[in-house]
């Protein structure tokens, strides 16, 4: 935890939080605070800063919070993914977050098992645990966006068109001729397939909608690799 993540019901006035739980863990097994210690915070969807260590209990550290800095900046990338498999989604939705990527939506595909949508992990407060731990390792507040689209062709037909307007639009499946672009530095949205890709016809639909088929090489990565390797590779921003 580089940064502790604030939210509105952390605060007991404009300029004091308190902290409780698994932040108030890390504060003091990891981080080894005693009061007086200054530590960096940031508020959810806002700016970041230092928080004072007023007062350490065992149940809470109460903070004197000063804001003046804004978060990093955004990536302007749209990421499309074919639900992972649930042991590797919470690491994924995290390395997201830490990459800054803004705009999730999570897709079904021929190769993702009916059973990864039933996963706990795709809760809100799941969902909302695993952003804010992707955060805090970035020193970053604004939270991620996910949307969840559990039918293909309704998305890829009605919905995908629009979000790739204007952008530089990605596919990215092995086989293909043409290398991912690098240092793009511009808007861009990506599709990412399942362990194992996107299927032919799913690749001929996206590509209908707007997106160009890429490729890494020959070598065939995971889904949690994949996704750092593409994103670093298109912005200089995670280089």
């Amino acid at each position: 935890m580089n940064l502790a993540l604030l939210f509105g019901e952390d605060f007991v006035s404009a300029e004091q939080a308190v902290l409780t739980g698994r932040r108030l863990a890390h504060l003091k097994s990891v981080l080894k605070v005693a009061e007086g210690s200054v530590v960096p915070v940031g508020l959810v969807n806002g700016d970041i800063g230092t928080g004072h260590v007023l007062q350490l209990t065992d149940t809470q550290a109460t903070l004197q919070v000063e804001l003046p800095e804004p978060p990093p900046s955004p990536l302007p990338l749209t990421m499309v993914l074919a639900m992972p498999r649930p042991k590797m989604f919470r690491r994924v939705l995290q390395t997201c977050a830490t990459l800054g990527v803004k705009d999730i939506w999570l897709i079904n595909s021929y190769k993702v098992e009916k059973s990864f949508w039933q996963t706990p992990w795709l809760s809100e407060e799941n969902l909302r645990e695993n952003m804010v731990l992707g955060l805090e390792q970035a020193r970053d507040t604004l939270m991620p966006r996910v949307h969840i689209r559990k039918l293909f062709k309704p998305f890829v037909e009605d919905e995908l068109p629009a979000l790739l307007k204007n952008t530089h639009a990605l596919v990215a499946h092995p086989g293909t001729g043409t290398p991912c672009p690098v240092h793009i530095n511009a808007p861009a949205t990506l599709c990412i397939g399942p362990e194992g890709g996107f299927i032919p016809y799913e690749v001929e639909k996206l590509v209908e909608a707007g997106c160009e088929a890429v490729h890494l090489g020959r070598r065939i990565l995971r889904v949690e690799t994949a996704v750092p390797v593409l994103v670093s590779r298109l912005f200089d921003a995670c280089s």
